[in-house]
């Protein structure tokens, strides 16, 4: 049977079928959002192909919006071309085993520690999911370079550098705009923000965040550490980024208070500062500017995702569930192996797997720009890119 843990009577097919049916009220919500979601076309690409771990998928562009011309019986019509892009898409694969002793169940009057094992599989899965989604997330807002900074600039409001601490912390207006920032007239695309408890926190503590509800098996209403912000699932997760930033200068007007004048040398007094003391933090700084020092603060980053953000496709492994017993090793164990491979696609963006040292990337090699970029009609010259707009990822960056 499924349940039974022995290595002569599992049933790989059938346990993977029960993992499947447990539930898992926050990895449910986010897929439920909307914000990350399967794939057909990539789930095929990597059926129907010989290689295996990256592949293109091609697709057309818009028309350009271009002026058209005057029909008046006189002027020729001018023509224009369609462009073609094209989509680098990955897969990941993990694998994962765990072992339990024979004697742990004698010692303990019986107690079934493979059991646990497999109460806790699906939350392992589940965070080591949304590990590669965050690693997405920070390759391509490392990314640099022409087309590609225009998606980073607009779709980040970082508020972290703001003097005063109150506007430095997300409050009612942050989600409105930065995601008008980010795409316009077609900010209603969005509907998920995941952040980390401090956020969340400080949006309670100004109402700004209502907690859901869920009714458990017995008929008990219980809360969820899930949230909705102006309409949007709020998922709360302190693995979000975060990072301690150490005292630094940055620009102001001369009427702030505490506000320095960037003297050339000779600085003097609480409101001067040198030069040479400041262009560690903005290194094309002038004498005669104004700057403020900015004390050591946390900054957190709060991601927004919107309907189809993130393809995540789970193609399978050839044994993903399986155990294997030693009747010697340990006076006798069991072990559970587990193997998963899942296909990303992330619209709007290409995977260039540049920098890919073996056919499955690792969460750093996930993270690195250079293996991202904004989709392209790869021409040699001047290239024509993926209108950013058209993509439902942003960010916030705050001090809390």
């Amino acid at each position: 049977m499924a349940k039974q843990f022995n290595a002569k009577t599992f049933n790989e097919e059938a346990f993977g079928r029960y993992m499947q049916a447990v539930p898992d009220v926050k990895r449910n919500k986010l897929l439920e959002s909307g914000a990350v979601t399967g794939n057909a076309e990539l789930r095929n690409l990597f059926a129907n192909q010989t290689g295996s771990y990256y592949g293109t998928i091609p697709f057309y562009g818009n028309l350009e919006q271009s002026e058209p011309d005057n029909y008046d019986g006189a002027t020729d019509i001018s023509a224009d071309s369609t462009v073609t892009y094209t989509q680098g898409v990955f897969v990941y694969g993990r694998a994962k085993g765990w072992t339990e002793k024979d004697f742990s169940y004698d010692i303990t009057g019986g107690v079934d520690f493979m059991s646990n094992v497999r109460d806790k599989l699906i939350k392992y899965w589940y965070n080591v999911d949304q590990n590669t989604l965050l690693a997405i997330l920070k390759g391509i807002f490392s990314m640099t370079g022409k087309g590609n900074v225009d998606f980073v600039n607009n779709h980040t409001n970082n508020i972290a550098q703001l003097i005063d601490d109150a506007a430095a912390k997300v409050g009612p207006t942050s989600l409105n705009t930065t995601i008008q920032k980010a795409c316009g007239d077609n900010k209603g695309v969005f509907n998920l923000a995941i952040m980390h408890s401090q956020v969340s926190t400080n949006l309670e503590n100004m109402n700004l965040i209502e907690r859901l509800k869920y009714t458990d098996a017995q008929g008990i209403q219980r809360d969820l550490e899930l949230y909705t912000w102006n309409g949007r699932l709020v998922i709360v997760d302190d693995s979000m980024p975060t990072v301690v930033v150490d005292a630094k200068y940055i620009r102001c007007d001369k009427t702030v208070q505490g506000a320095k004048l960037v003297k050339e040398s000779g600085a003097s007094g609480d409101g001067e500062v040198n030069k040479a003391d400041v262009t560690d933090d903005i290194s094309d700084i002038a004498a005669d500017e104004y700057v403020y020092l900015l004390p050591q603060h946390t900054e957190y980053t709060t991601y927004i995702l919107g309907n189809g953000s993130i393809n995540l496709e789970d193609i399978g492994a050839k044994v993903p569930y399986e155990m294997a017993r030693d009747a010697k090793k340990n006076g006798g164990e069991d072990t559970l192996y587990t193997r998963k491979r899942k296909a990303v696609a992330v619209p709007g963006f290409s995977w260039t797997n540049k920098s890919v040292s073996s056919l499955s990337p690792t969460k750093a090699e996930i993270e690195n720009p250079t293996n991202w970029e904004l989709i392209n009609d790869g021409s040699s010259s001047t290239k024509k890119y993926y209108d950013h707009k058209a993509i439902a990822i942003a960010r916030i960056i705050s001090r809390g």
